[in-house]
């Protein structure tokens, strides 16, 4: 309950330094609109630069526009108007915010029954053949970028099959309602972004199981244990891998904010409808309550994320809930 209480102040605090930051760079969204309008051609006066100004209530100060979209969020749930959609922005981001969920869990499910057996394989059989063979293409993993996997996967299926695995549904359905035929189409292309997404985070979770479990098993508690006739199954699964696992369940506050912001460049070169590009692009325009709700979401889910891994760790770990009882 102490840590609740405390996200509050933390979440504004966070609400106010992301909100500046937006603010920070020089110009507005408004300034980005006038000087396209004027490169195609088009001329814009003062009246209309005014009256654009006005609408998009640019006129105000930096703190009174700050009060007045956090008071809304509060108050009615309503993150603002985005600029550049002109639509609120609880619709420009509600369904991509799903979908953007469906793949990052999905991927959060691949990456850790990927990692976790190849990282207990590779600890109880260190050095042996399989283990080389996991750790290097561990290491391919983790230096290749995803967005480069991405192509491939593209040129391979294109070239030797015919196939385009860019979008996350097939042209007939992109734009059609949600239905059984739709939510079927897809998971026949769920796949590729799993994939694509997931093979970093898989590489380098195997790396860090392999680590923390060839650590605990080099422990006192697990020599005597053996030396006492438990048997390896029995002694490998009830503490050093539950040890083991600590830092897996300790990046659930980083993991949160993940399945929201997504993998931009991936999902740009995949043409995903997730919410990694609209964010960027609401940066790069500077539509600061599109762009304000995206990082307070993110900010929110962080805390948040580090509020359950805490929990999880003290019921996972019998130390650490000891030790905050004690303090």
């Amino acid at each position: 309950m102490r840590r609740v209480i405390q996200l509050i102040p933390l979440l504004l605090a966070l609400s106010i330094i992301s909100f500046v930051i937006i603010e920070l760079p020089p110009g507005d969204y408004l300034t980005m609109r006038i000087l396209e309008l004027r490169q195609a051609g088009t001329e814009v006066g003062e009246a209309e630069i005014a009256r654009l100004t006005a609408q998009y209530g640019l006129d105000k100060s930096i703190h009174t526009r700050y009060f007045m979209w956090i008071w809304n969020i509060i108050r009615y749930g309503n993150f603002g108007r985005s600029f550049q959609w002109d639509m609120p922005v609880s619709e420009v981001i509600g369904e991509r915010i799903a979908l953007t969920m469906v793949i990052s869990i999905c991927t959060l499910f691949f990456t850790w029954m990927m990692a976790i057996p190849i990282g207990i394989y590779s600890a109880t059989h260190q050095y042996s053949s399989f283990d080389y063979v996991f750790t290097f293409l561990g290491f391919i993993g983790l230096a290749t970028p995803n967005f480069l996997l991405a192509l491939v996967l593209m040129w391979l299926s294109f070239t030797y099959l015919g196939i385009s695995v860019t979008g996350l549904f097939s042209p007939e359905y992109v734009d059609a309602v949600w239905s059984w035929a739709k939510l079927w189409n897809m998971g026949q292309r769920l796949w590729v972004p799993v994939i694509v997404i997931g093979t970093a985070g898989t590489a380098g979770l195997i790396r860090v199981m392999r680590g923390c479990l060839l650590d605990e098993l080099h422990k006192q508690y697990v020599i005597t244990a053996r030396a006492k006739g438990v048997s390896e199954k029995k002694l490998l699964f009830k503490y050093p891998v539950r040890m083991a696992i600590n830092p897996l369940i300790s990046t659930i506050g980083w993991l949160l904010p993940a399945i929201i912001s997504g993998e931009a460049i991936t999902a740009i070169v995949l043409n995903l409808p997730t919410t990694g590009p609209v964010l960027l692009r609401a940066l790069m325009y500077q539509d600061m309550y599109l762009a304000g709700s995206f990082v307070l979401i993110l900010s929110t889910l962080t805390v948040t994320g580090t509020l359950v891994s805490d929990i999880s760790l003290a019921w996972l770990d019998p130390r650490i809930r000891y030790k905050g009882i004690s303090e």
